[in-house]
């Protein structure tokens, strides 16, 4: 996968053939924060300015940054499926919530 993370942040790295360098984009925030480099190396470094800039930044306009991510999103189901996992959380002894985390954080894992 083509992505950093720093300070909570993630970014997705593409390559611009056009230009012969490497672009990315902050994710997971309304705010847009781009940033390049020619190389690995430049594109890391230029990512965590970038990361560090956008919190300076907001901080010297008095507003708070965005969160990359708050740890909730809400995932509309068939009714059926919904009862198949309410059925396996309680079979596994585990919150719908922590029983759902472990099975995202499973398949993603296991990429």
């Amino acid at each position: 996968m083509n992505t950093l993370n720093y300070k909570g942040y993630l970014a997705k790295i593409e390559f611009d053939p056009d230009d012969n360098i490497l672009v990315g984009r902050i994710i997971g925030i309304r705010d847009i924060v781009g940033f390049h480099g020619e190389s690995v190396t430049e594109v890391k470094k230029a990512f965590t300015d970038a990361v560090d800039f956008y919190l300076e930044s907001c901080a010297k306009a008095g507003r708070d940054p965005n969160k990359p991510f708050s740890g909730k999103f809400v995932v509309r189901i068939d009714s059926d499926l919904h009862s198949e996992i309410v059925a396996a959380a309680v079979m596994a002894g585990k919150s719908i919530n922590k029983w759902v985390s472990d099975a995202l954080a499973g398949a993603v894992h296991s990429r």
